[in-house]
């Protein structure tokens, strides 16, 4: 069964459970087997960091009953907290994979370009008083498209040797007092969308140069960009099949 589910994460470490704190799918995973009197093993479609939220994630587990939707839907939401909400349930073929499956993921990283703290919008934007050059952004924001090894975008826990991945759209976005920097592609590396806005920024204050992906995908040198965003602005928008 392939669930679709958005959630806050604030509140835990990440996607995947771990040892030491509470994360997303542990929880979905306690709160299906409340439901289910079983505890199923979940994949999900991604592994977001802490901190980092999802208007939609996908993720699929096994199961051998056939409930009516909007009973599986009820049910299971009765179970979960509040920052975590079930949105769509359909059944899959058995060999579907909800990470290997998905053709694409898009990003949208929220920024508060702002001198006046938001209280009610803190924990989902990253705020940067100094004003942002979004024109400056979308020059650095057009060297990100198209396939190329994005080793330096990413951080020492990836997961994966292959660091070659091809992002379709990267893009700038003035909403008021919010950039908006959104990003799709066939997959990401770890951090590798923070780093990117992280760069992003850097690009806009002047202490890079649009084309420092040029050196960046060359050197493959993790050093000659920006800082990594925080998580907190961080959202995974949409998963592709």
């Amino acid at each position: 069964m392939l669930l679709t589910i958005s959630y806050d994460g604030t509140a835990y470490h990440g996607w995947q459970v771990q040892p030491n704190g509470i994360t997303v799918q542990a929880v979905l995973q306690d709160s299906l087997q409340k439901l289910l009197g079983v505890r199923p093993a979940v994949t999900g479609c991604s592994r977001t960091d802490a901190g980092v939220h999802a208007r939609e994630f996908c993720c699929h587990f096994d199961c051998d009953e056939a409930f009516p939707e909007k009973a599986f839907l009820k049910g299971l939401d009765a179970f979960l907290p509040g920052d975590i909400a079930v949105k769509e349930c359909r059944e899959v073929s058995p060999d579907f994979h909800a990470r290997y499956d998905a053709k694409g993921k898009q990003y949208a990283y929220y920024i508060l370009n702002s001198s006046v703290r938001d209280p009610f919008n803190a924990r989902y934007v990253w705020r940067i008083e100094r004003k942002l050059d979004t024109q400056r952004i979308n020059r650095f924001c057009e060297n990100i498209v198209g396939t190329h090894d994005f080793y330096a975008f990413s951080s020492s826990g990836r997961s994966t040797d292959d660091t070659v991945r091809t992002v379709s759209d990267c893009s700038a976005e003035q909403r008021g007092n919010t950039v908006v920097i959104k990003i799709t592609a066939n997959g990401f590396l770890y951090n590798m969308v923070r780093i990117i806005v992280g760069t992003a920024v850097a690009v806009s204050d002047g202490q890079s140069e649009p084309n420092i992906t040029e050196k960046a995908f060359s050197l493959r040198e993790r050093s000659v960009l920006g800082q990594t965003a925080p998580p907190q602005g961080l959202f995974l928008e949409k998963v592709f099949y």
